[in-house]
């Protein structure tokens, strides 16, 4: 069994056809791709009520930082083959059906096997700096569960690949992923005191 989780950006649409972008950790097992959406979760539901959603492959890192920092608006196109969308900045897309639903109070199973995959840009790999975001993005969606000490010390070491590595792009969707820490952290400060 392969335990292995690839960060990727899975949207789905409301069965109203009103899109949903997440980032989401998957996993390549049991000859599909397993998705394990916390519950309560838009994606979970959107799955469940339409059998259908899109896997995008993207490198542009803003779309994980934004989705965890409020910004869930990005640009889609229409899936080929499915009532669906993908992301426009996507490299590659792989459209999904729900094969199997195993159902869990916190994190349910959804088995989803491509229906079509298509290749959109060629992928050159991530810098330090996107790896960097992408592992921001995933300390800020579990701020609620983290120490603080924890967190200061990953984004203090984070830091650096985006010192020495980032773009443009890279720079902007840190400050969001920055800002995030900084909100969160007064907040729990304003609790204490109150």
């Amino acid at each position: 069994m392969n335990d292995q989780i690839f960060e990727a950006v899975v949207t789905t649409v409301a069965p109203g056809g009103k899109p949903h972008v997440a980032p989401m950790g998957i996993r390549y097992q049991e000859g599909g791709i397993l998705l394990m959406p916390f519950k309560p979760s838009t994606t979970h539901d959107n799955i469940v009520a339409t059998g259908h959603a899109v896997l995008n492959i993207v490198c542009d890192t803003r779309v994980f930082a934004g989705c965890v920092t409020g910004r869930k608006v990005w640009p889609t196109l229409p899936a080929e083959r499915i009532e669906g969308v993908r992301l426009a900045a996507a490299l590659r897309h792989v459209e999904l059906e729900l094969a199997e639903q195993r159902d869990d109070v916190q994190r349910p199973v959804l088995r989803m096997v491509a229906v079509h995959e298509a290749t959109h840009a060629p992928f050159a790999g991530f810098n330090r700096a996107q790896a960097a975001v992408i592992e921001g993005a995933v300390l800020v969606s579990r701020l609620h569960m983290l120490p603080p000490e924890k967190v200061e010390t990953e984004m203090t070491y984070l830091q650096i690949a985006i010192d020495k590595t980032a773009g443009p792009e890279e720079r902007e969707a840190w400050e969001w992923l920055r800002a995030a820490v900084a909100q969160h952290r007064a907040g729990a400060a304003r609790e204490r005191t109150s």
